[in-house]
């Protein structure tokens, strides 16, 4: 059972932000920061990379309209745009969605660390430009 599946069916509440005919638009329960918002697609993906393209391209044209309304609503600073795919990538519930989460200072609960390492780019441009056969 995929608990998105129930939310969009409407066995299971939510707070909906947006709703169309094909994209659902709730708050996340964790609310990691005020105003996180969860968007996806009505119809069944796993992840985002098993979408058709223009099914894709409405979700995130639906992202960004709503990331705007909720910066401006919210008088946040700046959000971060987050899709997790698959389970090492923190994805918990296996349902196509993305993550708007509002920012109002380097201070709040969210934290992302990039930090380098000492690949060979070479190796690494070479290994994804490679033909899969």
């Amino acid at each position: 059972m995929c608990i998105f599946c129930e939310i969009i069916k409407g066995n299971i509440p939510s707070k909906k932000v947006y709703e169309d005919e094909d994209i659902l638009a709730i708050l996340d329960i964790s609310q990691t920061t005020k105003g996180h918002t969860l968007v996806m697609p009505k119809k069944h993906y796993e992840n985002f990379l098993e979408m058709p393209k223009d099914e894709y391209a409405s979700l995130m044209a639906k992202v960004q309209d709503l990331a705007k309304q909720i910066i401006n609503n919210l008088e946040a600073k700046g959000c971060n745009i987050l899709i997790n795919t698959n389970e090492v990538a923190g994805q918990s519930v296996m349902h196509c969605h993305v993550h708007i989460i509002p920012r109002y200072d380097e201070n709040d609960t969210v934290s992302f660390r990039f930090s380098e390492n000492d690949l060979d780019l070479d190796e690494v441009l070479a290994a994804i430009k490679k033909e899969n056969c």
